[in-house]
């Protein structure tokens, strides 16, 4: 905890010189990913924890090569109780089928026919995470920003943790939604439609960024990108009925980190309250499409300054001069997500792994700190490590962590209103 805590307070204080720095020396962003690598390399060799969902990823890709379904084996069934390896045999939440959607399984199966073991599921999200630095790297170069911001990413502490420690799967949903983001700024509707498909595929939380593709994609690429999700089903298909395995169980058991969704918990259901996060993310993300320039997803070329007319109040965001930025902007894809898993009823630190390929840009730094903050919560974990059963998380853990998030809020409040304003 004290080496991590330590990762995190050097992590921000380097947020503080990427966004204030124009411009970096190639030499100092290619020895910062360097030094990322060599993070990860440690963190590698550090067998995956008891309580790791890569466990389950394993058993996953096994059942399906065996010919099994995983939305309907329950790991703790006797009659499979041979099929189990000792990676295998004390997974997490054994009396529950699988919850991960059709893509995820299938990148499962993927990785475990080349090696079935939770190394080489760890070493292939890695991989995951060294592609999501070069499409952020041609983000940037689009944006006509700084190369040195791609280091806002790959020195993130959850990173090394998260992927290369725990290994989780939300890295590969994330790099889906990067390719998305990135298709989407060079107006490669399809491409753009059906890495975002996949991303759903992986998880369900991208839904909720539906409306910033309104006007974005045509109709075609959308149903493509249905499409394709459909196909994924297929194999899964139980008497022709759409699998969710054990989803509803974790939205009606499933808690921790919560606040928003265990304070309503109490005067409303658990599915009305899912529904209320998903529609929290979706207003956010019709908010920032109404404020983003329109432009036709049949038009071709090159974007125009008329494209770009687009003012965040973010200064940081944009570059200087005649340039020209992309009428995408990056972080626009954080906030949503952001609002809805602050409303979700479990918040796992490495469900912000999702967030992390679009925070380079000033306008995310309550996101950033979040993500520093949202470390406090391995106690839970260290408890566990103890032999203390798994309860509610310490309530002072919540407290520093939406604390800190809180007054950040409130300094860069106080820093605007104190600013003095601008020519325009």
């Amino acid at each position: 905890m004290a080496a991590v805590t330590l990762a995190g307070v050097a992590y921000l204080l380097g947020i503080r010189e990427f966004f204030t720095t124009p411009k970096f020396p190639r030499r100092v962003v290619v020895l910062g990913l360097i030094f990322a690598a060599v993070w990860h390399i440690e963190f590698l060799r550090v067998a995956a924890g008891a309580d790791d969902d890569v466990h389950r990823y394993v058993w996953d890709g096994r059942l399906q090569r065996l010919g099994y379904n995983p939305y309907i084996v329950v790991p703790s069934d006797p009659a499979v109780r041979r099929l189990h390896t000792p990676e295998t045999s004390n997974l997490n939440n054994p009396d529950l089928p699988s919850p991960y959607p059709p893509g995820a399984q299938l990148f499962f199966r993927a990785v475990t026919a080349i090696r079935e073991s939770t190394f080489a599921l760890k070493v292939a999200f890695v991989v995951c995470e060294f592609a999501i630095i070069f499409v952020l790297l041609d983000v940037l170069r689009l944006g006509q920003r700084g190369a040195h911001l791609v280091l806002a990413f790959a020195w993130n502490p959850l990173l090394a943790i998260e992927v290369a420690g725990s290994g989780h799967v939300d890295i590969v949903g994330a790099l889906l939604l990067l390719v998305s983001a990135a298709a989407l700024m060079r107006r490669w509707q399809a491409t753009a439609a059906v890495a975002f498909g996949l991303a759903i595929a992986v998880k369900f939380l991208p839904v909720v960024l539906l409306p910033l593709y309104w006007k974005r994609v045509r109709v075609r690429d959308a149903a493509l990108a249905a499409v394709v999700v459909g196909l994924l089903y297929l194999p899964f298909l139980n008497h022709g009925r759409i699998p969710i395995g054990s989803l509803g169980t974790y939205v009606q058991t499933f808690r921790f980190n919560g606040p928003v969704f265990a304070t309503l918990d109490r005067v409303a259901p658990p599915q009305l309250l899912a529904l209320l996060a998903v529609l929290v993310g979706l207003v956010t993300a019709t908010w920032f499409r109404i404020a983003a320039p329109d432009w036709s997803p049949t038009s071709q070329g090159p974007l125009t300054r008329q494209d770009t007319e687009f003012h965040s109040g973010d200064a940081a965001v944009f570059p200087v001069g005649n340039s020209v930025s992309p009428a995408v902007q990056p972080f626009t894809f954080a906030w949503p997500l952001a609002a809805t898993l602050l409303c979700a009823p479990a918040v796992f630190p490495w469900y912000l792994l999702w967030l992390l390929p679009f925070l380079t840009s000033a306008s995310t730094l309550l996101i950033i700190v979040w993500t520093v903050s949202i470390i406090l919560t391995y106690v839970q974990w260290h408890l566990r490590a103890l032999g203390r059963p798994w309860g509610p998380l310490p309530g002072w853990v919540m407290l520093v962590e939406y604390g800190c998030v809180a007054t950040a809020a409130a300094m860069i409040a106080v820093s605007r209103f104190m600013r003095p304003a601008s020519p325009r």
